[in-house]
């Protein structure tokens, strides 16, 4: 719902007034409705607000009470509960905002007030007793937290394009960043970024920084993926999780002072959103769909399945249509909107849908995470029957690997230059994060890995990304922490027994058969997808300029054999992506992001 960043310093530097306006500057769009800013000796916080719970000025941030000073980007979805609670212990409340109740939180229970919290959120609390500076990131990590290690302090910030326009950061290349970047198909988990001299707080974690410089982490919340000890039967788990995702859809519904629309994909997961709404009881349901022209390979829409949706339930709808010409000339906006380099090609749909939605809503929800928490990927049976062939003692990466990983690291080696190579550091993560405790099966490890790391640095990312980029806030429902442990609970096999069965389970007779049956569908973009004409074009011509050449990130040889064979077998990862498309944007990135404060500082790589 906002934008937020700051700046302490414990070496005597004083907080410096222009530089928090150039960031704010950055994070204009994703708050749009009013600005504010707080300095104080060493210490400097920095808002932008969209305004979605108590419109009034009572909302505005930095808000400051006595000693202690917030900025908050996000929603606490059970804040008038919390409210409530504080009351009766003592508390009194100036203004209705979610973003008071996180100081009287944290003045009642301290840093622990963050297990207290449903929703998403990422803030930075000042504390003038402690000489603190106190962040904490949300369970998911649905809302974003950026902080940059400096000569004598640290910085903070929603988006990375904030801090470097900061100065004074290091961004050069970091190798562990660019091997899970194309490894794991643009995602570089938490806390390590692209660029060394940016780090992102991991999700479920609070982070404290002292007042002689000294950070401290913890982390608040570990998701479990065990069987609880009385035995379900499928039906008594179909309730329960129908039961807890409608709770989860109607907290974010009713947790807001302005309306709340649904971008209807015409997908199960959406299309379920809706079905729940109605079933609760909601009127006027306003929903969106987006899609584009269809070319002889492929349709380039999905609305033969959302208007089902919209005829059942009579929703308020409203479909764009874009010309597929349109799409490629807009691609650089989406890349400019992006905090990290994401593979993704359906960035640039939430990025057109986005700019459309926000014309009529502030506050959407969206169906990211159904995928990851119910099973709705191809690569988990492959996975899973891998699993029951491994070897007594051997690693269970070797399950995971040959079904997701872009390249091996052989590969990787080959494509990227000697100053970068390093050891399998990806390999070694995930088999680490695969080997953690609390899951009874393989594939709940697989599933945990991918709810709360995989999914954080990719669909959700994006999403925030692109809507934040107009101004419009995305709620989801399916990464509600209840929900997520609930389901994380369910026996694997009703996971994939089919595609997201226990959804399926739950939409009959709720959503339409033909919604419910279809293949799996993404975002078409026809545009985007084939590795020809205009596209490729452009793919090219971003890798041949010579601020690639100069960079040289990339092996030559390796770069030119995909420009050779662009759309060969070996072209694309196990997953389908195309790996001309992935240099691509990595390189387009760093040209967009980082080259021009290179050229503002001499073009040095670290000021």
């Amino acid at each position: 719902m906002c934008g937020i960043c700051g700046e302490v310093y414990w070496d005597g530097q004083m907080a410096d007034a222009d530089r928090l306006a150039k960031m704010l500057a950055q994070l204009e769009r994703r708050g749009p409705d009013d600005q504010g800013a707080w300095l104080e000796s060493q210490v400097g916080l920095g808002h932008r607000r969209l305004s979605i719970i108590d419109l009034s000025g009572a909302g505005h941030q930095p808000m400051r009470d006595h000693e202690i000073t917030l900025v908050f980007n996000g929603c606490i979805y059970n804040y008038q509960a919390l409210r409530t609670e504080l009351i009766d212990l003592g508390h009194d409340f100036q203004s209705h905002s979610d973003t008071e109740v996180i100081i009287k939180a944290y003045r009642q229970w301290g840093m622990e007030c963050v297990s207290r919290f449903e929703g998403m959120f990422a803030f930075a609390i000042w504390d003038d007793h402690q000489h603190q500076l106190l962040m904490a990131r949300d369970r998911f990590g649905i809302k974003p937290l950026y902080y940059a290690p400096v000569v004598g302090g640290v910085r903070f910030a929603s988006n990375t394009q904030a801090l470097l326009a900061s100065g004074g950061i290091d961004t050069r290349i970091d190798p562990v960043g660019l091997h899970h970047q194309f490894t794991l198909h643009g995602v570089i988990p938490a806390p390590t970024t692209l660029l060394k001299g940016i780090r992102k707080l991991e999700p479920g974690h609070w982070l404290i920084v002292n007042p002689d410089g000294q950070m401290v982490k913890k982390a608040y919340w570990h998701l479990s993926a065990q069987r609880p000890t009385t035995p379900l039967s499928e039906q008594a788990w179909v309730d329960k999780v129908h039961e807890s995702l409608k709770q989860a859809v109607m907290k974010r519904m009713t947790a807001s002072d302005v309306p709340v629309g649904v971008l209807l994909s015409g997908g199960l997961d959406s299309s379920l959103i809706v079905a729940l709404l109605a079933e609760a009881g909601v009127k006027d349901i306003h929903t969106f769909s987006i899609g584009f022209e269809d070319v002889p390979e492929e349709k380039g829409s999905e609305f033969e399945y959302s208007d089902q949706v919209v005829a059942q339930y009579q929703t308020h709808h409203q479909k764009y249509l874009v010309p597929n010409e349109t799409v490629l000339p807009r691609l650089i906006e989406a890349v400019d909107a992006m905090s990290e380099p994401m593979f993704g090609q359906d960035a640039i749909a939430f990025y057109l849908l986005s700019e459309q939605v926000a014309k009529a809503v502030k506050v959407v929800m969206s169906g990211q995470g159904a995928d990851e928490v119910f099973g709705g990927y191809f690569w988990y049976p492959q996975m899973a029957k891998a699993a029951e062939n491994l070897q007594t003692n051997e690693p269970p990466v070797n399950a995971f690997a040959p079904y997701y990983f872009d390249r091996t690291h052989k590969e990787w080696l080959e494509m990227i230059a000697p100053e970068y190579h390093l050891s399998d550091v990806t390999r070694a993560l995930i088999n680490d994060r695969l080997s953690e405790t609390d899951a009874d099966s393989f594939i709940d490890q697989v599933l945990r890995l991918d709810t709360t790391t995989l999914i954080v640095d990719d669909p959700v990312k994006r999403v925030d990304n692109m809507t934040m980029a107009w101004g419009l806030e995305a709620r989801v429902p399916f990464l509600d922490h209840h929900l997520v442990e609930l389901v994380m609970s369910a026996p694997p096999e009703l996971k994939l027994k089919d595609f997201k069965y226990l959804l399926k389970r739950i939409a009959r007779g709720l959503v339409p058969d033909s919604v419910i049956d279809r293949p799996k569908g993404y975002f078409p973009m026809p545009a985007l997808k084939y590795v020809r004409g205009a596209f490729y074009d452009m793919m090219k011509s971003v890798l041949t300029d010579p601020q690639a050449q100069q960079r040289g990130i990339f092996n030559p040889e390796y770069i030119q054999k995909l420009l050779e064979e662009p759309e060969a077998e070996s072209s694309f990862t196990a997953i389908q992506g195309s790996k001309l498309w992935h240099a691509t944007l990595l390189e387009l990135w760093l040209q967009r992001h980082v080259d021009p404060y290179q050229a503002e500082n001499g073009d040095k790589p670290f000021i």
